[in-house]
């Protein structure tokens, strides 16, 4: 993200933070997790559907089919396959074809769970923790929130907060989205808030990793 955007971001992070009593951290995940397997489904999917349509093509041409083309079919079925298996390593938005919601959704629920406890949220003297993560090839959205914010956020302003950021994430405006969430969480805590001074527990830098 742009050196702008981050200094606006970590100002509207101690903005919200100081009307809503909340301790934020804002993280920006590259994939939350290597999909060793999107490669295989590609290059399995690649081949097989080479491999059909060069059986379809055998049976309605009529006479024998030589040595050399059955090794160019074959070597054709390969290469479509390996073809397949490169685009996912190397375009995205190809491999998100092959990933399974549910445990895309599973790996960046994990991943934010394993950062909130490795960046040591939950130290906090309220325990006025949140997390808010985005997985940017996942393009899923985790808000997770210490004990001490639980009664304050319902599972329904959660997903309102969540839905906020996913909509204007899906227009790849990462640093819009951030903002957009923030807002949310702004207006749900706001009206909950003591009004008591908190200090600054948490750091306001972004986390930006590359994930797995």
């Amino acid at each position: 993200m742009k050196k702008q955007y981050l200094i606006n971001l970590d100002r509207r992070v101690a903005e919200v933070e100081k009307r809503t009593g909340a301790q934020i951290v804002l993280a920006v995940i590259e994939r939350s997790d290597a999909y060793p397997e999107l490669p295989w489904k590609a290059f399995a999917l690649g081949a097989a559907v080479t491999g059909l349509l060069v059986s379809v093509q055998e049976m309605v041409r009529p006479g024998w089919t030589s040595g050399s083309e059955m090794l160019l079919a074959v070597a054709l079925t390969l290469a479509t396959g390996v073809t397949g298996a490169l685009l996912c390593v190397y375009a995205p938005a190809f491999a998100r074809l092959f990933l399974d919601a549910h445990r895309a959704s599973a790996e960046v629920r994990q991943y934010a769970s394993s950062l909130f406890l490795s960046r040591e949220m939950f130290a906090t003297r309220r325990r006025t923790g949140i997390l808010l993560l985005v997985s940017l090839f996942e393009r899923h959205v985790v808000v997770l929130p210490d004990t001490g914010l639980g009664q304050r956020l319902s599972q329904d302003a959660l997903q309102v907060i969540i839905s906020r950021i996913t909509t204007t994430l899906k227009k790849g405006q990462v640093d819009r989205a951030l903002e957009d969430g923030l807002g949310s969480l702004e207006d749900v805590l706001a009206g909950t808030a003591t009004g008591e001074s908190e200090e600054n527990e948490l750091p306001n830098g972004i986390v930006e990793e590359k994930g797995q």
